[in-house]
């Protein structure tokens, strides 16, 4: 028996989702800002944006807009718990530091960068646990939309680790090319492109962003 097609019956509509998601972020916007890391070891995982209050030449918008409030992430990311990708339960009782660590990691990554200092880096994040840690990688998306941050949505590469022995034959990311300095980054021999380009895309996104807050 042939069926007929209907997409608007694979279409899922809730009205009560869409306000769990604004929930979730009007609370993420209003949690505390720590300085990068945190200074306090903290267990969980969830969602985290990162500011940049410097005066780097890139990001001279970025410096308007969290000169007064932090208001403009430069980077917006997730920490899942260990076995999420895969679905599987984590073991009750269990303490693991999946938030902390990630946020760690990348004031590593901006310490080493030759042109970027650490004391211009503050985070926020939230928690997310128990049933909520499925809403981790739906919450990272939408403050990505929302914010549109310059290291998730133009220039790529902040997140990246280590490869490792033997598959340092990719290029190096466009974070760093325009931030050198990741001892592990300058052992990647691929062909990469060139920091005039990356330079272009930054003061293109910049002139696109400004162009749309003006309206």
């Amino acid at each position: 028996m042939e069926v007929i097609f209907d997409r608007e019956k694979h279409i899922y509509k809730s009205e009560a989702f869409e306000e769990i998601i604004k929930d979730t972020i009007r609370f993420f916007n209003g949690t505390p800002v720590h300085k990068l890391p945190p200074p306090t070891r903290f267990h969980g995982a969830g969602v985290y944006a990162i500011y940049y209050t410097g005066r780097n030449e890139y990001y001279k918008t970025i410096y308007e807009q969290n000169r007064l409030e932090f208001h403009q992430p430069i980077y917006v990311g997730k920490a899942v718990p260990g076995g999420w990708r895969q679905a599987r339960e984590t073991k009750t009782g269990s303490v693991t530091f999946e938030l902390f660590r990630r946020l760690s990691e990348h004031a590593k990554s901006v310490n080493q960068a030759n042109n970027l200092e650490l004391e211009d880096f503050f985070c926020r994040f939230m928690i997310l646990e128990d049933g909520a840690n499925h809403l981790i990688g739906t919450v990272e998306a939408a403050l990505i939309r929302h914010y549109k941050p310059i290291w998730n949505t133009k220039i790529d590469g902040f997140g990246n680790h280590d490869p490792g022995s033997g598959r340092y034959n990719q290029a190096k990311s466009e974070w760093d090319i325009i931030h050198p300095g990741r001892p592990w980054a300058e052992k990647c021999l691929g062909q990469s492109t060139t920091i005039d380009k990356v330079e272009e895309k930054a003061a293109e996104y910049f002139t696109l962003k400004n162009k749309k807050d003006a309206e």
